[in-house]
């Protein structure tokens, strides 16, 4: 089966043109699929809530890649967070995956329960979604409303209207 995967020029643009644009697109890992309910961008050196607003670092290194690559990391010792990098290689910015809508209906807030049901683990990070076979992102023709709120869960960056929010039930 031929799948419509998302390009590299997808994923090289604005960091908040891409975290809306993800609504509503299904990520895919190996045998499991689901649509994208939630995201929110983290971007530049500007940004306190970005892992690259202190520079590079062996941790954040994916983020200064080239666009369309995964970001994993571990957050308090257990759970893992899937990021796909955005924008130019050089200048940090990516989009955190924070819902996934599962086939069977089930919804899965939060990065840490998403990283789970699909196994992802920092095994993961680097890797280029946009020409992986088994690891990408769809383009699909599921439209949801989409909500635009302040980022959840961060301690700084909390003014900024970086989150996007699908409206599963219309």
């Amino acid at each position: 089966m031929m799948r419509d995967k998302l390009s590299i020029d997808f994923f090289n643009r604005n960091t908040l043109l891409v975290a809306r644009e993800l609504i509503g697109k299904k990520l895919v890992y190996k045998d499991k699929q689901g649509w994208i309910t939630e995201t929110e961008a983290y971007m530049g050196f500007e940004d306190p809530a970005s892992h690259a607003f202190r520079g590079k670092t062996p941790r954040n290194e994916p983020m200064f890649g080239r666009a369309g690559y995964s970001y994993i990391y571990l957050i308090y010792g257990m759970y893992h967070c899937l990021n796909i990098v955005t924008e130019e290689i050089g200048f940090p910015a990516a989009v955190l995956i924070r819902g996934i809508l599962l086939p069977d209906g089930t919804h899965l807030n939060g990065p840490g329960k998403i990283c789970r049901y699909f196994g992802l683990t920092k095994l993961q990070n680097g890797k280029d979604m946009v020409t992986s076979k088994d690891f990408f992102i769809e383009n699909t023709d599921k439209h949801f409303p989409v909500e635009t709120t302040p980022r959840i869960g961060i301690k700084v960056g909390l003014n900024l209207p970086w989150r996007f929010v699908a409206d599963i039930k219309k």
